[in-house]
């Protein structure tokens, strides 16, 4: 009976150390994608011209690059198409041109990196199959390049958070697929192009906050379909009125710390908005009573311009302080001090 016994547990450990091979097997084939030669050595060249940080010690020549940390390949061709490298002060160089040679790449995410200088090289065109560049918290410098509106498939641009100076290329306006553009947090100047993201037939967004654009905001503007717009703290002037109207899918709109001058009295309001920050301009006009009724609005401020009249009441008004309203020519009603008689 005891010889049975162990004859069966030796069997049970046999079969266990055979499914474990297996499973190790499964796991060592799914892991090791052998990658385009072409592609390793241009991963390589990358890592070298980076000074070779800590941040790629997995990038090593006896290794397949599907494997390495920041690298995404196409399960079909092993051909590299996502480079993601971010979060590394140790890295202090310029963008290496050997990026270019990655010619399947369709996501380029430089992000976090402090200590990567001079400016976006013009290298970057040849990917030609981009449709996302994200080049931002960076110390990049120089301008915003006219050669990006050769990468006819671009869908985003993130170049925020640099020190990018200049005007912004008209060219971008070319770009078909473009729905999402970051400059914010740069030094530019100039005019926004007037059909920036004009051909982009779906919603889009643009950020251009913190920067010294100047001009009238394009009146094309109108006929775009922004889910996000920030133009904030530039010196942007005249009527802002057109990027407003019922129907529009606007969720975010934030104007503030401009020199925008247009009445706001009759103004019709998208009615997804749940962001609308107006503040420190010169907007003159009345409150419109529809903001009461815009059921996902969590921030509204309109301080800091020439608005005058009553305040709309009830609805989602009883979320918004007297910090929302400080600063207006004669605005009154809750929640700041009553009107007088000849204010009704």
């Amino acid at each position: 009976m005891a010889a049975s016994s162990q004859q069966s547990s030796q069997h049970l450990l046999v079969l266990l150390l055979l499914l474990l091979s297996c499973l190790a097997g499964a796991a060592t084939a799914g892991s090791t994608m052998q990658c385009h030669d072409e592609d390793q050595a241009a991963l390589l060249a990358i890592n070298s011209a980076l000074g070779s940080p800590y941040h790629f010690a997995s990038w090593t020549p006896d290794t397949f690059c599907c494997d390495w940390y920041d690298v995404d390949c196409d399960n079909a061709t092993g051909r590299v198409v996502g480079l993601s490298v971010f979060g590394d002060a140790n890295v202090t160089a310029a963008i290496p041109d050997a990026i270019a040679n990655l010619t399947g790449l369709r996501t380029l995410v430089l992000r976090h990196l402090p200590g990567l200088t001079g400016g976006i090289p013009e290298s970057l065109a040849q990917l030609s199959g981009l449709s996302q560049l994200t080049i931002s918290y960076t110390g990049v410098s120089g301008p915003v390049p006219a050669f990006l509106s050769q990468i006819a498939e671009l869908a985003l641009l993130d170049l925020s958070f640099n020190s990018l100076s200049g005007a912004i290329p008209a060219s971008l306006a070319d770009l078909p697929a473009l729905a999402s553009i970051d400059l914010s947090r740069n030094r530019l100047e100039g005019p926004v192009p007037a059909l920036l993201l004009s051909k982009c037939p779906g919603q889009v967004e643009l950020w251009l906050s913190h920067n010294n654009l100047s001009g009238a905001i394009p009146a094309g503007f109108a006929a775009i379909n922004f889910t996000h717009l920030d133009l904030s703290r530039n010196s942007l002037t005249g009527d802002a009125s057109a990027v407003l109207g019922r129907g529009k899918p606007l969720q975010h709109l934030d104007l503030s710390r401009n020199d925008l001058r247009f009445s706001l009295t009759g103004a019709e309001l998208p009615e997804q908005l749940t962001y609308l920050d107006l503040s420190h301009n010169a907007i003159r006009g009345r409150v419109p009573a529809q903001v009461a009724d815009l059921a996902g609005l969590q921030l509204f401020n309109v301080s800091y311009n020439k608005l005058c009249g009553v305040l709309p009441t009830g609805g989602v008004m009883e979320r918004f302080d007297a910090y929302s309203y400080q600063h207006n020519k004669c605005l009154c009603g809750s929640p700041l001090p009553a009107c007088h008689r000849y204010m009704l």
